[in-house]
């Protein structure tokens, strides 16, 4: 299900991409900067005007807008929403938020902070890998 999600959040940004690109296709390039400072580059934005577009740009570009977007094409509600909306910024975030918690909570600092994070990412790479591994023999034995 965690992949699943992930990677329909993933197939959401990549489509979002390819509709911008299209759109902007004659459209020349700016040097530098985040797609904000790009878009703001191109509408000739200065001075308060481009300060405000950058702020409701990255805030719209936020894993939680992007999360309360989906929740609201799904038409959720409720307690639905809060909770999809919550896994969704989890799961958005990958697993090293995940490790970086879990070091807080058991108050881990310098080197021993740093070795639980680098092991903790390790697991869940193994973890992500191993039900890939165990699929492709079974989908080999269909054929």
């Amino acid at each position: 299900m965690k992949k699943l999600l992930s990677l329909l959040a993933l197939g959401v940004a990549l489509s979002f991409g390819t509709a911008h690109a299209a759109s902007h296709a004659g459209a020349p390039m700016a040097s530098g900067g985040s797609g904000c400072d790009a878009q703001a580059a191109d509408k000739k934005l200065s001075g308060a005007a481009k300060t405000s577009f950058l702020k409701k740009c990255e805030a719209d570009s936020s894993p939680t807008a992007v999360c309360e977007k989906n929740a609201a094409d799904k038409k959720l509600a409720g307690a639905a929403k809060n909770s999809f909306v919550k896994k969704c910024v989890t799961d958005t975030a990958g697993p090293a938020a995940g490790c970086e918690k879990s070091a807080a909570d058991k108050k881990l600092a310098g080197a021993a902070r740093t070795s639980h994070i680098k092991k903790c990412m390790e697991d869940s790479k193994a973890a992500d890998a191993k039900p890939m591994a165990e699929a492709k023999p079974a989908a080999s034995a269909k054929k």
